[in-house]
């Protein structure tokens, strides 16, 4: 992973387990239900951005790679695995 992503990443994941502190707190001062789950949506939404950037980093870098590098059972094995975790993502 590139410095520059695991950098952005690292701080995304700090900002979100304060979030997620936060609506532990929520749940224990027994706050209205909408306001917890609006910000169990926030943190979720802000998980997917981490997810988008190492996505976006590991097709620029490993899946790039391998094409560039042209041995065919590199490439299709980088492929299967971006397969394997855009299935997982989807469902």
């Amino acid at each position: 992973m590139k410095p520059k992503t695991q950098d952005s990443c690292r701080s995304r994941l700090r900002r979100i387990a304060g979030q997620v502190r936060g609506i532990e707190r929520m749940i224990e001062e027994d706050r209205y239900c909408i306001d917890v789950l609006t910000q169990i949506q926030a943190v979720r939404a802000a998980l997917r951005k981490v997810e988008d950037e190492v996505l976006k980093d590991h097709v620029e870098h490993c899946v790039h790679g391998a094409i560039r590098g042209g041995k065919p059972r590199d490439q299709i094995e980088k492929i299967d695995e971006l397969f394997r975790v855009l299935e997982k993502r989807a469902g």
